[in-house]
């Protein structure tokens, strides 16, 4: 089975830096796709930053520049560095994949392109 667990969320001041986890199990093979989605209370789920199996990676205009997706394929876990935070930032922070394929070019950081999701961590920041 499939299992998704994000962890390193928290309440930080605008300006700083977080690192979010997400350690994947139950799936490998030569083609993948992982996603970071996040949601605001009142807002729908969007998506933050894309990387597929072969090490590319894509990302939302609202955080280009300072959110990188990483993978320690060794631990399995995906990783989203986030630099230079902002109020607008806020909200819980899920990791996806398609654990079969990459994803389509434009369903990459939409939700329908991705069929398991972790539970989710929490992100604040003030100011």
């Amino acid at each position: 089975h499939v299992q998704l667990v994000e962890s390193g969320g928290g309440s930080v001041q605008a300006g700083w830096r977080l690192r979010l986890s997400c350690v994947a199990s139950g799936y490998t093979g030569s083609r993948y796709s992982e996603a970071w989605f996040r949601q605001a209370p009142g807002k729908e789920r969007e998506g933050v930053g894309y990387r597929d199996s072969d090490g590319m990676t894509h990302y939302a205009d609202s955080v280009k520049g300072r959110f990188t997706i990483s993978r320690d394929n060794a631990k399995n876990t995906l990783y989203l560095l986030m630099d230079s935070l902002k109020p607008e930032d806020s909200g819980m922070y899920y990791c996806a994949t398609k654990t079969s394929d990459w994803v389509a070019w434009s369903l990459r950081l939409r939700v329908e392109g991705y069929g398991y999701w972790g539970q989710g961590t929490q992100v604040t920041v003030s100011s």
